[in-house]
């Protein structure tokens, strides 16, 4: 009898083990979809992020009314709201001051 039950006990485990491995191939089907749709997202939101920053680029006009070079400045978006057009070395810079305070802050 005490042979018979661990036996039970050991099928219901092996059982129980087996549905678990199947509602846990089903969530990670689901999440690799979610996954997929998030990449898709993402993507379509840089594409627009990038072709926004083109439209942008396109119209800004300097102190003479000359096209403002991409590759020169970068938009830059203040914490407070305020957005500037400033020359791309001193965005680098400004990014590298930022990740340091960061890294302090960790």
């Amino acid at each position: 009898v005490a042979a018979q039950k661990c036996r039970k006990r050991k099928l219901n485990a092996i059982l129980n083990l087996e549905e678990d491995v199947c509602n846990l191939q089903t969530q990670k089907e689901s999440l690799k979809k979610e996954h997929s749709q998030c990449s898709k997202s993402i993507n379509q939101i840089k594409q627009k992020l990038n072709n926004l920053y083109h439209e942008i680029f396109s119209r800004l006009r300097d102190d003479q009314g000359r096209p403002v070079n991409p590759r020169q400045y970068v938009i830059h978006c203040s914490s407070n709201g305020s957005v500037f057009i400033i020359p791309k070395h001193l965005a680098k810079s400004e990014q590298n001051q930022d990740n340091r305070k960061e890294q302090k802050q960790k």
